[in-house]
């Protein structure tokens, strides 16, 4: 594909309800063209995709487009109730945008209520001749992930239980096991892998993607080691490695070589149980696949290795590290010329009353999606000060007037982990350590670049960002149970520009459907 001109490439979308049982266990999921994960969307840099979603579900839904720039089309960014108020059910939707410099590998989902847990969700692929990989043989998308038996409302709903699962506020729900490409194992229920057969003594471009909802998926390959290549879009200088951890909504390429003996292999994606607050006894915690090559297609792994993995040569390269990763010629990062600061907690809504809510808080502020409206349509602080305010009660926005360099920094005084994604950047991860921040130092040789990053339990981090992009983007935690009690908030870059947009007329008429 990438050596085709750049041309334009429709898809249709019908996102609807249907039984499916990806682990052997049947339940109720919402699915894109009766698929699950939805269809892949693969594309060149400097395309443009044409996507027409209808929405059959019974609630409104809108689909994000994960790590893309849409620098001019924010309405475009899928964002419900920040850029576009939803497809109401039985209407439809057109997203129509280019990529415009990204490439590398992504995804696609719902991005309304907690609609992804569910199924819709999907790799989205951008190829490019200026990306600086090292070169390889074949390409393939691996989505790694967590899994509920449970429909995600009834999740949610049980994890705003007064006083919280098992009597622990904030405990998140358990998954109960987990997928690769939509297939998973649940006890006896099922005995499928997603198997690949490769050819030998080739070099395999392997995307791996985490569409999850909560956990991180420890990846691994029996008896093989991989060279990372690149992270959430941005070419890095390779890095061998036994394993990767993938957080919810990373990615990571990395390279395979098929030159161990002719057979079948083991591939492992784990649930990272650190962050599991009780037990659920049935949870799968280690989902498997096959890769085989220079044997006949029907070949399956020494059953006997399933929970007894071979172990790598003495010496072998050990598990990513992300602090390794630099991005191909990286360098300094420009200097500051806007700082913002946030401070992340989880606390019940009346600190009073251990039977309200508990809820997610950036400063003093727990986001609420709007109600019939999107920030991008009301205009929130269209004409106010450079800085950060509260609107409308549960919307804290940091409005930048002025193209700046934006330093944010962030204290995380949860007692977890919070996967943070903003959308319409990458941004440079300049320093982070453990406890509050007190004026620490960055390192500004070669910052990574990425657009989702893990900032641990009771640590601090400083993110670098350009502000260039006009619109409203958000900057949110990507365990869904969190953003829906409130970890998000909105920058609101040049609004003089993104006053300017051209919405097209039947997205704002949505807004009373």
């Amino acid at each position: 594909m990438v050596d085709e001109a750049p041309t334009t490439r429709h898809y249709d979308f019908v996102v609807e309800e249907a039984i499916g049982a990806p682990d052997g266990v049947e339940k109720l999921m919402l699915v894109v063209n009766g698929q699950f994960p939805g269809p892949t969307i693969e594309a060149n840099a400097g395309d443009r995709i044409v996507v027409n979603v209808t929405n059959k579900l019974p609630n409104a839904t809108a689909i994000h487009w994960h790590g893309l720039y849409q620098n001019g089309t924010n309405y475009y960014d899928g964002t419900h109730a920040v850029t576009q108020c939803g497809i109401p059910p039985g209407e439809w939707m057109v997203y129509n945008f280019t990529f415009d410099g990204y490439a590398g590998s992504t995804w696609w989902h719902a991005h309304a209520d907690t609609q992804y847990t569910d199924g819709v969700v999907g790799a989205l692929i951008v190829h490019s001749r200026d990306e600086q990989v090292p070169s390889y043989d074949g390409d393939i998308a691996l989505q790694l992930s967590d899994y509920y038996h449970g429909l995600s409302a009834d999740l949610l709903e049980y994890y705003f239980t007064p006083g919280g699962i098992e009597g622990g506020p904030g405990n998140e729900p358990v998954p109960d096991g987990g997928t690769i490409n939509g297939v998973g194992q649940y006890g006896s229920h099922n005995s499928s892998f997603f198997n690949l057969t490769l050819e030998a003594n080739k070099t395999y471009r392997l995307r791996l993607i985490n569409p999850g909802t909560f956990v991180p998926m420890q990846f691994s390959l029996d008896n093989h080691l991989m060279t990372v290549v690149e992270a959430d879009g941005t070419a890095v200088e390779p890095v061998e490695v036994s394993s990767v951890s993938v957080a919810v909504a990373q990615r990571y390429s990395v390279l395979l070589k098929t030159d161990q003996p002719a057979g079948a292999y083991w591939m492992r994606a784990e649930l990272d149980s650190t962050q599991f607050t009780y037990d659920n006894p049935g949870c799968q915690m280690e989902i498997r696949g096959v890769i085989r090559y220079g044997v006949s297609d029907d070949t399956m792994p020494d059953v006997a290795l399933l929970n007894n993995p071979p172990s790598l040569p003495s010496g072998s390269p050990a598990e990513l590290d992300e602090s390794d990763l630099v991005p191909v010629g990286g360098g300094p990062a420009p200097e500051p010329t806007f700082t913002t600061y946030f401070a992340m907690s989880m606390q019940f809504e009346n600190p009073e009353d251990s039977n309200s809510r508990y809820l997610a808080f950036i400063n003093e502020t727990s986001w609420e999606p709007l109600n019939r409206t999107a920030s991008l349509f009301a205009h929130l602080g269209q004409s106010a000060p450079s800085g950060s305010a509260n609107y409308e009660v549960s919307q804290l926005i940091t409005t930048i007037n002025d193209i700046s360099v934006v330093d944010m920094i962030i204290d995380n005084v949860d007692d977890g982990d919070h996967p943070f994604h903003l959308h319409g950047y990458k941004f440079w991860v300049m320093a982070s350590g453990g406890g509050t921040y007190q004026g620490q130092a960055v390192n500004n040789t070669a910052p990574p670049l990425r657009d989702t990053v893990v900032i641990p339990a009771e640590s601090w981090a400083i993110l670098r960002f350009v502000a260039d992009n006009p619109g409203y983007w958000t900057f949110h935690c990507h365990i869904q149970w969190h953003m829906s009690a409130g970890l998000l908030f909105q920058f609101n870059v040049l609004p003089s520009k993104s006053a300017q947009f051209d919405i097209p007329q039947y997205m704002l008429d949505q807004c009373s459907r």
